[in-house]
């Protein structure tokens, strides 16, 4: 579970990155070292970073819900150290 969370960290910083060089510099990173913003690999990596995205944003929606600070929630810990969920709302 651990590697699953670096891997998404990873993914949403890429893409985040890649949107930023697209809005100061109309370059998309990704799809330059894959060949094209339509080749298979582009389309892979740009799925895999929307599915990052949204696996982030249910871990924020799961501590919101909860009352725990979403900064823990990637520790996957938020809810055991003083939140109002009682330890089941992250820690899964």
């Amino acid at each position: 579970m651990k590697l699953l969370k670096v891997v998404v960290c990873a993914l949403i910083v890429i893409g985040a990155l890649n949107w930023g060089l697209w809005g100061l510099f109309q370059f998309d990173f990704i799809a330059w070292a894959c060949g094209g913003n339509t080749a298979m690999l582009s389309r892979v990596i740009y799925v895999l970073i929307g599915l990052a995205g949204l696996c982030k944003l249910v871990c924020v929606c799961r501590c919101c819900k909860c009352g725990c600070s979403c900064s823990g929630c990637s520790s996957g810990s938020c809810c055991n150290k003083g939140g109002k969920g009682g330890g089941s709302c992250c820690s899964k």
